[in-house]
Formats: C-alpha cells, structure tokens, sequence
C-alpha cells in the first residue's frame, strides 16, 4: 500500500504509530547497547578515557556517511531506509556478542545510525504538516527518550548481572526494530532521480549546507541543536565517572538511574514545548537551554542522590523544550529547500561535529587527570555561555 504524501495528519495515524514503535526499539537497542559496551570495557580493563573514545567512533560515522545519508533517505521509501540501517545496527550489536573487538562492532552500529536518522525524522515531514510536526516531533522525542529511560536502566542492569546477557538482548531488540518497520507504509519517495556518482552526491550535499547555515532561521536551529546534543553526550560519560566520584558508587546500573531521570524530565519538557511553542515562537525555548548549564554546575557539586535525581529531572525538562521546536524548525524550513533527508543529515553533520569535539576535550581533559567534578563545573558554565551568545545573536537578528 502506497500513501500520498500529507494525506493523513493525524499523529495518531497507523503509519505514525509504526514508526514511533520502530523508533523506540531501535533507541532502546542504542542506549542498552551503549551501557552494556562500557561495561564490557570496564570488565576488559579499559582505560577511563577510553570510554568517550568508543563514542567519538560512532560519532566518527555519522560525519563520514553524511554527505550521503540524506540522499538516501530522500531518494527511497523512509520505513526501508529505516529497517535497512536496523539491519546494520543488529549486525554490530550481534558482532560485539560474538567476540570482535568493541570499537569495530560499535562503529557498524555508528553507520546504521547515521542512516537511520535522517529517514525517521524526515518522514515525519511527510506523515504530518504544520504546528501538527511540533506535536509529531514531541512524540517521537517522547518515544526516544521512553526507550532512553528503559533501555538505559536495562543495559546497566542486564550489566551488572552478566555482560554477554545484555548484549544478546540488544542484539534481539535491533532485530525486533527491523520486523517493525516492515509496518511502515513505503510513502512516495521524496527526490526521486538524484544522481548516485560521488562527485554529485557530495556537491549537493555541501549545496544544501550553504543553503541552511545561510538562512537565518535554519542556522539558529542547527546551532541551537548541536550544542545541545554535543553537550547530551559528554554529559552521559561525565555521569559514568562522576557517581564513583561523588557518591561512591562503582556498580554499572546507577549512572543508568541518573540517566533516566534526564530521560524522564526531556518527556515531560518534550510535551510542554509541543503545547506552549510554536515554528513561529521559537525563541521561547532558549532561555531554558541556559538553564541547562546552569543546573549542570550546580549538579557536578551535589554528593547525595536525592538531589542529583531532582536536578536531572528539571535537566531533562529544560533539554525537553528547548530541542523541539528547533528540531521542528529546521524541518520544516528545510523541506521546503533541500528536502527534509538533507536537513536531518545536515544536521547531523553539525551535531556529530560538536559531539566529536566535545567528547574529545572531556577525553583529554580526563586523560590529563583533572578532577571529574571541576570538569563538570567548567562544562555547565560554558554551556551556558555558548547559549546566551546564541540567544543574543538570534535577538540582534
């Protein structure tokens, strides 16, 4: 069955509940993953600092792939684009159970990723239209963050209790991700006709970041993003050194806890942004972005667990209202230029490139032996001023 494009605008639609059940198995498959290769890290005495390390490698394939994933993404229907690049996740989770060294099986799953995403939001643009893609996007965040939350506390749990056990399990849920997308209508393709020779493929992949990081609003979106994602990474692994540090705990599961009390609070943001923020609202959701940092650097210094659950929470919460509507920003604009594939994967580029970067700072800063709780601090401070130039130059524009 073939559906036209904008024909359901329903977020309830059959089509957009396949993909939402898709997206949660493949974003549980990823943050169970992720907890249960640390461990398996930490088991195999691995050096702290290479733990961000494992991460860069996964972020590494998100900037290699993108001058063509969103050429894909556009160029076939988005549901096989989707199960296609589940398939390629399944095969690394399933190659780090069989034995091969972590960083190789991590960076298959990297390349699933990195194939994935521009297809899962990019059909969003075409299932929905309007203030109704601010909803779908809250959804989507809401389901990714849900698998965040449960994937997460399984990874470190399963962990805890046998390393190879979870990492079966991810390998069995990217397998179930694969099954669900075959529920997953196969749209119209969007840009059909593209030429597949290299020299195009990347010429038009740079065109359309001229196209977005020229445009006043598409700049401040993906701005906006990378330093959000960027700063969402390295805080996980601040999170994996922090709580022995601080709380003296040294079991896999409690960063995972930590973890889902961020989970917990983005929903709760996600569905806030969706009511209060609009495409033409925007700028609503900045002041929360640098209270993010604010709350990072009062949480670094905390050493009880009540108050670092608490502060996660309202972590989230801000995260939550502060990513969506740029999210939903740039996709709209963006397919309206270049088509939405290419946006997501223009994005991508820019908030890879700030997870790369930062994920490296941490990595050396923790490799030169500096204080986890001091790094914390100096992360939640620059954050915040990263965001408040943004916000006054979106104003002054």
């Amino acid at each position: 069955m073939r559906e036209s494009a904008h024909t359901n605008t329903s977020i309830w639609s059959k089509s957009m509940m396949a993909v939402i059940a898709a997206q949660f198995l493949s974003a549980f498959g990823d943050n169970a993953l992720l907890f249960a290769t640390l461990a398996l890290l930490k088991a195999e005495f691995y050096p702290d600092w290479s733990q961000p390390v494992l991460q860069m490698v996964f972020v590494g394939a998100y900037i290699i792939f993108a001058p063509f994933v969103g050429q894909v993404a556009d160029s076939f229907p988005k549901g096989r684009v989707m199960m296609f690049a589940n398939g390629l996740k399944l095969l690394g989770a399933a190659s780090i159970c069989f034995g091969i060294n972590p960083f190789i099986g991590y960076t298959l799953v990297g390349i699933g990723a990195a194939a994935y995403s521009p297809a899962k939001y990019g059909i969003l643009g075409e299932l929905t239209t309007g203030d109704k893609l601010v909803k779908a996007n809250g959804l989507m965040e809401s389901s990714t963050i849900a698998a965040i939350l449960v994937g997460s506390v399984a990874g470190g749990v399963l962990a805890d209790w046998h390393v190879l056990a979870a990492l079966g399990v991810c390998a069995v849920v990217y397998g179930g991700a694969v099954i669900a997308n075959l529920f997953i209508p196969a749209l119209p393709v969007a840009r059909p006709g593209q030429s597949w020779h290299f020299g195009p493929m990347t010429s038009s992949f740079f065109n359309a970041c001229r196209v977005l990081w020229r445009n006043g609003e598409t700049r401040f979106s993906l701005m906006g993003t990378s330093m959000f994602w960027g700063a969402g990474v390295t805080l996980r692994f601040l999170l994996v050194l922090w709580v022995p540090v601080a709380l003296g705990i040294v079991d896999n599961a409690t960063p995972t806890y930590l973890n889902a009390m961020v989970a917990i609070g983005i929903v709760i943001g996600a569905g806030a942004a969706a009511k209060l923020v609009t495409l033409e609202t925007v700028a609503r959701c900045m002041p929360a972005g640098i209270l993010i940092g604010v709350v990072v650097l009062i949480f670094s210094v905390q050493h009880a667990l009540l108050p670092a659950y608490a502060l996660l929470i309202l972590m989230g919460m801000l995260g939550g209202f502060f990513v969506v509507p740029l999210n939903a920003l740039l996709q709209e604009r963006g397919k309206q230029t270049v088509g939405a594939g290419n946006a997501i994967a223009v994005q991508n580029l820019g908030e890879n490139i700030a997870m790369l970067l930062m994920l490296g700072l941490y990595s050396l800063a923790v490799k030169a032996g500096a204080p986890v709780v001091a790094i914390g601090i100096g992360f939640g401070a620059l954050f915040a001023l990263a965001i408040s130039g943004l916000w006054i130059w979106q104003r002054r524009r």
